[in-house]
């Protein structure tokens, strides 16, 4: 980048949390995006401003690993409304394709609306004169305005994780000119898909009446730069951490539990996005067509809990485990269980090991923003083996051409896709791991952050 200017994320999370049995301790929260923007924020002693995850109030600023740490407080109250409610009964249905009906709720908007001047003000505190703030993802899309009020000298750029809905979908949204309005606030504003791109685009000129292209608005005279910067992975982590002998041979201690058979490997939130009751009813079509059978292959699925207290996560969770038990008590036998079900987090460390044991990868999400996990699996594979079965849904389709693409809702093509996998011939199989790695050593984690930030400076 031209110049060091300090940097401000602005996250609905903190980048730290408590130290396991020391009240006053903090340590670096694991995770893609904390990964990525942690050191740059640090070499540029800059602030983070974010939630610490619960209603406790007696956290005040502080600084850690020369970045200043700016707690936002939320009240039991607004956790309920803002985040359970707003964000993810709101929000995240609406942008993932109304997969769930979204509700709309004034109370939940109002709350949302306060939040989000909350952490703006935060922001506009933690920042000093032309500063580049960088705001992330769905709580905070009013914020990149907010800010522009108080601040009009920074340098502010937004990222959506997620998709961004398409115009007829969007529509539904009671307060979408708001929402408009608080993005192009920002200076910059970044989605993971370039469609996702021209559907903010299209929408802002739309409801906003707005001059300008999918690439460029105008705002007064002030430009709004929009485009795709797909997140990604931090690569030589987990590449290191499968090359370790001790993964290596968990790996192989993996192979031998499951008797050897081909390992079908999936790992996702417990999260009706994912499609894993479908990708669970493909598999049971492909057992009872005769296509595989318990004996030659397992399919082990890590369901990681998410938003229990929501209820379609929680009818989501009882649906799943219905049809496993339903799939195992029909099609396993003797020492042959037909799928294994972890509903768990599993240590980074231990996933790597399972990422290594695998022969396919299954990611079939019904929408996703990227999905991480398919990326994290091709650097987690250094022996070039593995097959990567990835939904046409999820953003990393875009990059990851050389996987088996699908649409998860078509089950005799998912089917056919997965019988293609098991059978694929070794060399092809390791070409296309090598191409898949090759693109994700490249356009890493940091590659990402530098790439939206060159364009924020």
């Amino acid at each position: 980048m031209r110049s060091a200017r300090r940097i401000v994320v602005v996250a609905n999370r903190l980048p730290v949390t408590r130290a396991r049995g020391d009240r006053d301790g903090w340590e670096v929260s694991p995770g893609g995006l904390v990964t990525a923007l942690h050191p740059i924020v640090r070499a540029r002693e800059g602030a983070w401003v974010g939630w610490t995850g619960s209603a406790d109030k007696s956290v005040r600023p502080f600084t850690h690993e020369s970045i200043s740490i700016r707690p936002v407080s939320l009240t039991d109250a607004e956790i309920r409304d803002y985040y359970h409610g707003f964000s993810n009964r709101t929000l995240w249905p609406l942008y993932h394709d109304a997969i769930r009906t979204p509700e709309f709720s004034a109370r939940w908007w109002r709350c949302y609306h306060e939040v989000n001047r909350r952490f703006a003000r935060a922001a506009a505190a933690a920042a000093r004169e032309g500063d580049m703030v960088w705001v992330q993802d769905f709580h905070l899309q009013l914020v990149p305005s907010m800010l522009r009020e108080a601040r009009p000298d920074l340098r502010i750029g937004f990222f959506l994780h997620i998709p961004f809905p398409p115009e007829e979908l969007f529509a539904w949204m009671p307060w979408r000119s708001e929402i408009l309005r608080g993005l192009v606030g920002a200076d910059v504003v970044g989605f993971q898909t370039f469609s996702d791109a021209q559907n903010f685009s299209r929408l802002a000129r739309r409801f906003l009446d707005l001059e300008g292209t999918d690439t460029t608005l105008l705002v007064g005279r002030r430009k709004v730069h929009v485009g795709s910067f797909p997140i990604s992975i931090d690569f030589d982590d987990f590449d290191s951490v499968a090359r370790r002998p001790e993964t290596t041979e968990a790996a192989a201690g993996i192979r031998r539990a499951t008797g050897d058979r081909k390992l079908i490997l999936c790992v996702d939130r417990l999260d009706y996005t994912k499609g894993i009751d479908l990708r669970l009813r493909t598999f049971e079509h492909m057992l009872d067509r005769g296509d595989v059978s318990a004996s030659d292959a397992v399919l082990v699925q890590i369901a990681v809990p998410s938003r229990e207290n929501v209820p379609d996560y929680a009818d989501q969770r009882v649906e799943i485990e219905r049809t496993v038990g339903r799939i195992n008590g029909e099609f396993s036998a003797p020492g042959q269980v037909a799928v294994h079900y972890f509903r768990r987090n599993l240590p980074r460390e231990q996933l790597v090991a399972y990422y290594r044991a695998a022969d396919i990868m299954m990611v079939t999400p019904l929408r996703d923003g990227m999905n991480l996990v398919c990326k994290e699996f091709c650097a987690s594979r250094p022996d070039g083996g593995g097959v990567l079965v990835l939904s046409e849904f999820a953003g990393a389709a875009r990059q990851l051409r050389r996987a088996l693409l699908v649409n998860p809702r078509d089950t005799d093509g998912t089917a056919a896709a997965l019988v293609g996998a098991l059978r694929m011939p070794r060399d092809d199989a390791r070409q296309r791991m090598a191409i898949l790695r090759m693109m994700v050593r490249r356009h890493d984690v940091h590659h990402w952050a530098h790439e939206f930030l060159e364009k924020l400076d």
